[in-house]
């Protein structure tokens, strides 16, 4: 062979190389939930099938506290919040009561809590909820526990909740992942 060949023939194969290359998008790493306690932990035979980040507030109402006649607490009322993707599209959107995850296709589940865990101050807990059977054929179907992980805020007011303003609303903002589980 020629030099020109060779030279030839070592400009396609970089060139093929970089093109291998340059395909090859790297695989965001699937959630892993080692840090987690234990009580929020999904059960094996389970994998995740969705990861989203809500984002939205969450409604408290000062109300009388349960079995204590005369006191008042901040109650939770309820979320409202847009769930989107990694890269920040929104997927679905998760509202309550009852507490439902429903996709932009139009797919839904509500759920029943089995346990939460301490988050930190100021962050609600992290929850883990089993999931009833989806209403409607989408990403819902199939999911069979949802997490609520790396929370950021939506804990009750710290204004002052008492028999003068009961029936107050207040809105506080957060932020939490919402990792979507399917049968393996």
């Amino acid at each position: 062979m020629s030099t020109s060949h060779l030279s030839v023939l070592a400009a396609v194969s970089a060139a093929a190389l970089l093109t291998a290359c340059g395909a090859m998008k790297p695989t965001p790493p699937m959630f892993s939930q080692d840090s987690l306690p234990e009580a929020v932990k999904v059960p094996m035979g389970n994998k995740v099938a969705m990861e989203t980040v809500g984002v939205g507030e969450i409604t408290y109402e000062c109300r009388d506290k349960a079995n204590a006649p005369g006191m008042t607490e901040w109650v939770f009322v309820g979320p409202n919040a847009a769930l989107n993707d990694r890269s920040g599209k929104q997927v679905g959107k998760y509202y309550g009561p009852p507490a439902t995850w429903e996709s932009m296709d139009g797919s839904k589940v509500t759920a029943t809590q089995l346990a939460v865990a301490p988050s930190g101050a100021g962050n609600i807990p992290y929850q883990l909820v089993k999931a009833n059977p989806a209403m409607g054929t989408g990403a819902m179907a199939g999911v069979t526990h949802i997490q609520r992980v790396a929370i950021k805020g939506g804990v009750a007011p710290a204004s002052v909740c008492s028999p003068a303003n009961k029936g107050a609303k207040e809105i506080v903002k957060y932020q939490a992942d919402y990792i979507f589980w399917k049968a393996a």
